[in-house]
């Protein structure tokens, strides 16, 4: 199995910290861009596209700030890699951007880029953004 790479992309977004977390911690907020549906038991998250499904397991969260997953396929091979949204504010200019680190095979960075920009553009139609 090949190492996955680490990367980091930032997307600037209009909205507030407090709303954009409800966004990005909770089943009901995934489910409006992430996935079409998320159920939680725990720290045990389901995203369901479809009709296919993945477990993620929620390995941190700080209240307002950031939500950290490991999908349990990688889990349950021992791999390190996981995926955290991270809501940053600029101290001077509080601008907010949402700073996403996810891990993917070499050849798949720019496709895994392409896809959570996606997911982005999904979460500021929903949240008026755009």
């Amino acid at each position: 199995m090949d190492d996955k790479v680490k990367f980091d992309i930032e997307f600037p977004i209009q909205a507030s910290p407090q709303l954009l977390y409800q966004y990005i911690s909770t089943p009901s907020g995934l489910s409006e861009w992430f996935s079409d549906n998320v159920n939680s038991r725990g720290e045990l998250f389901t995203f369901i596209w479809d009709d296919s499904e993945e477990e993620a397991k929620l390995l941190n969260k700080k209240s307002g700030e950031r939500v950290k997953f490991r999908w349990m396929d990688d889990e349950d091979e021992g791999a390190s890699w996981y995926f955290e949204i991270r809501i940053q504010v600029d101290e001077i200019t509080k601008d907010v951007s949402l700073m996403i680190t996810d891990f993917a095979e070499e050849d798949e960075v720019d496709e895994a880029k392409m896809l959570w920009s996606n997911q982005i553009s999904s979460l500021k139609q929903v949240l008026g953004s755009a």
